[in-house]
Order: structure tokens, then C-alpha cells, then sequence
């Protein structure tokens, strides 16, 4: 059985803006790292300083969807091209999934509420 490998032959340019586009690729995902750890030391700060618990829960699940969206945008590829139809049907159950959040939130807060 033989095995066929494609070789893909580029020109320099070609091969400079493939460079170049990696190199930042790889710039972005070192500054995202690095936003996502001080996104985590905040949230170590705010529970370790003694804050209400009123205070701390929403700002850890704030930190928390940005790490989620940053981590699905920078580190699992998501914004590439051809992960459009993957996006949207991620997107769409996330959104259902917080409506029927909400809806049980706040069935559950009008009924204690009387």
C-alpha cells in the first residue's frame, strides 16, 4: 500500500504571512493566558478578603464566562473560519440553557416572595 503525502510549495511571501499570522496567534493566546490567571486572582482576593457572599457569587460567575468565552475563542480554535455552524449550535444551547435558567430562578422567586 503506498502513501500518498501531499507537498504543499509556497512562495516566500506566503510563507512570511503564514509565519507572521502564527506568531500572533500566539502573542493572543499568551495575553489571553495571562488575563484569564489575573481574572482567577481576583476571584481568590475577593473570597479570601472577607467580602458579603452577595458580592463574591456574581463577580466569580462574571470571571467565570469571560474565562469560558476566551478560552473557547483563543485556546479550542472557535474563531476560526470554518467553525461557523459548531459556533452557532454551541451558541444557541447556551442561550436556551440561560432562559430556562432564568425561567426557574424566577418561578422559584415569586413563589417565595409571597
Amino acid at each position: 500500500m503506498a502513501h500518498h503525502e501531499e507537498v504543499i510549495v509556497r512562495n516566500t511571501t506566503e510563507f512570511q504571512y503564514e509565519r507572521q499570522r502564527r506568531a500572533d496567534q500566539m502573542k493572543m493566546q499568551v495575553v489571553t493566558f495571562a488575563l484569564m490567571i489575573f481574572l482567577t486572582l481576583i476571584a481568590f482576593i475577593a473570597v479570601n478578603a472577607g467580602f458579603s457572599p452577595y458580592y463574591v457569587t456574581p463577580i466569580i460567575l462574571l470571571f467565570a464566562g469571560i474565562q469560558v468565552v476566551l478560552q473557547l475563542y483563543y485556546f479550542m480554535h472557535m474563531n476560526e473560519k470554518n467553525m461557523g455552524l459548531i459556533s452557532f449550535f454551541m451558541w444557541s444551547g447556551i442561550f436556551i440553557t440561560f432562559i430556562t435558567m432564568l425561567c426557574f430562578v424566577t418561578i422559584i422567586w415569586w413563589n417565595t416572595a409571597w
